[in-house]
């Protein structure tokens, strides 16, 4: 393959995939935590803490504040915005047409990695404006210097983010990462890299950490300002006091470190072809036995009579093999919606609910809402990233557009979530009534409203279940760090009290994604050659 066709393979698929939802939230959300990362003088949050201090705002300090925080969020989110473009070959039918063609393995593999890291630095690259404009709207030092704005988003975040573009595709051609268990294990592993990334022992540099503290050290010393050896720290933490500033030009560059910035991007693109050992080019026969020889005409029918189902009773309306529900027109939708959010749920995944809900009754009462509340609604995270995209992606969108009562359908769905949520956190509900705990049972509501509805809206609104996943998952983990601003369950608390937002925001900001969600499908509903 030549290089000029595997530039035209990774940009087609580089301008498919920044049209999508979850590229606009992704970048939202990096360009909103790099804002976080150049807070205001008197903010007592930020992102990266030097002790109790932090630079003066000039280039080499926005340029590595900013790199910083685009490389944690980009690790995780950008994760969700990349994959997705080999299973969406194959799912389409370009996979099939692609294998016929002498493209080989290897350059379809390095033309993903490619268009996979060309999204990732477009970000980057927003970031890095973002970075100037901050620099010049904070005023303290407006002077810019191009080579120490720029060098941290190359040196410090690129290669990180290359990790990242061939992890995509590395779990794209694993199948069973491929779904939403890649999805949840990458969250994982990007929080393990987010933090071991920041040890001076980290191999290849890390995210780049340590290649800084030197010479913030140095400057500190200089300026008599006390640095503790274990103050410096990466990640959205509210502070007693605003940070105190101080001067930092920046890290020197030194040859070790650019090498080890290299050597990181390059075993990334090594990475990104590791796959070609393994990968069958779309080859949907490989490794499949195979097919029997037909069977006699007359042995075949008389299999077809043997195994004939019956036929439904006389009077009977049922389809043969169900069973007729007496419920009302909405209570059988709400049954069929139930069964297909719970399709494929092993008998293995209700023994875990169960066993989290049985320890809720033996574990002191601060652990049931601050540790157990909070895993067991983080179980079904899978199941609720099908609410509002199942029908997308299954294509069954255009069928299911005739229905006569697109509403009722919609509400049942969220239902259906709204039960799920309620019967996985059931028994920490119980136990904070029988300790007579109102104020925890009023923010555990918060729960079955909200999730399903945020499920729901991302679901309709992205056409997929990643952009869900993307953000209930940095959302959880900030609710479990005690971040109040977004603890919708209750799970941080002050004298046993909830210190989340009240119920009845949540439940408006629930009200508020289900009519978000309504009001999309609807929209496309009336679009021109669609059911209406």
């Amino acid at each position: 393959m030549t290089a000029r066709a595997l530039a035209r393979l990774a940009a087609g698929d580089f301008r498919e995939r920044v049209r999508r939802p979850v590229y606009a939230v992704t970048l939202l959300a990096a360009v909103g935590l790099g804002r976080l990362a150049v807070p205001d003088a008197d903010s007592h949050w930020g992102v990266i803490d030097v002790g109790g201090n932090r630079g003066v705002y000039n280039s080499a300090w926005v340029g590595t504040a900013t790199a910083l925080a685009g490389a944690l969020w980009l690790t995780v989110g950008g994760f969700y915005a990349v994959r997705g473009a080999i299973v969406r070959d194959d799912t389409t039918g370009v996979g099939q047409v692609l294998a016929a063609t002498p493209l080989r393995s290897a350059g379809y593999l390095a033309a993903k990695f490619l268009s996979n890291l060309l999204v990732l630095a477009s970000m980057l690259g927003v970031l890095a404006g973002t970075a100037l404009v901050r620099q010049l709207l904070a005023g303290e030092d407006r002077s810019v210097d191009p080579v120490a704005l720029l060098a941290p988003f190359l040196l410090i975040a690129l290669p990180v983010l290359a990790v990242t573009a061939a992890a995509a595709v590395l779990f794209e051609t694993v199948p069973p990462l491929r779904a939403g268990l890649g999805n949840v294990l990458w969250f994982g592993l990007a929080l393990l890299i987010a933090v071991s990334g920041q040890s001076a022992h980290a191999p290849f540099g890390g995210l780049g950490v340590q290649h800084a503290v030197p010479s913030l050290r140095r400057a500190l010393e200089e300026q008599q300002l006390t640095y503790n050896q274990d103050g410096f720290s990466i990640g959205l933490t509210e502070t007693e006091h605003p940070l105190h500033p101080f001067r930092w030009d920046g890290a020197p560059l030194t040859a070790g470190f650019l090498l080890a910035r290299l050597a990181l991007f390059l075993l990334a693109a090594a990475a990104a072809v590791l796959p070609t050992l393994w990968f069958g080019r779309f080859d949907r026969t490989a490794g499949r036995p195979a097919a029997p020889a037909p069977a006699p005409a007359s042995a075949s029918a008389s299999a077809s009579a043997d195994h004939r189902p019956p036929p439904p009773a006389r009077g009977s309306t049922a389809l043969p093999g169900t069973v007729p529900v007496r419920a009302g027109a909405f209570g059988r939708l709400l049954a069929g919606e139930a069964r297909i959010l719970l399709q494929g749920v092993p008998r293995t995944w209700w023994a875990v609910v169960a066993a989290l809900s049985a320890a809720v009754f033996a574990v002191p009462e601060r652990a049931v809402s601050g540790l157990l509340l909070p895993l067991l609604w983080l179980w079904p995270v899978l199941l609720w990233s099908r609410l509002g995209s199942q029908q997308t992606e299954h294509g069954l969108a255009e069928l299911l557009g005739a229905h006569p009562a697109p509403r009722r359908r919609l509400l049942a769905e969220w239902t259906a979530g709204v039960l799920l949520t309620a019967l996985t956190g059931l028994a920490p509900l119980l136990r904070m009534l029988a300790a007579g705990d109102g104020a925890g049972a009023a923010h555990w509501l918060g729960g079955p409203l909200l999730v399903p509805s945020l499920a729901l809206a991302l679901g309709v609104l992205s056409r997929g279940h990643r952009l869900f996943q993307a953000l209930y998952l940095p959302l959880w983990y900030l609710l479990v760090n005690r971040v109040a601003a977004v603890d919708f369950m209750g799970a941080a608390r002050t004298a046993g009290h909830p210190d989340g937002p009240h119920p009845l925001l949540v439940a408006a900001l629930s009200a508020a994604l289900l009519a978000t969600a309504a009001l999309t499908a609807e929209a496309r509903r009336g679009r021109p050659g669609r059911p209406g």
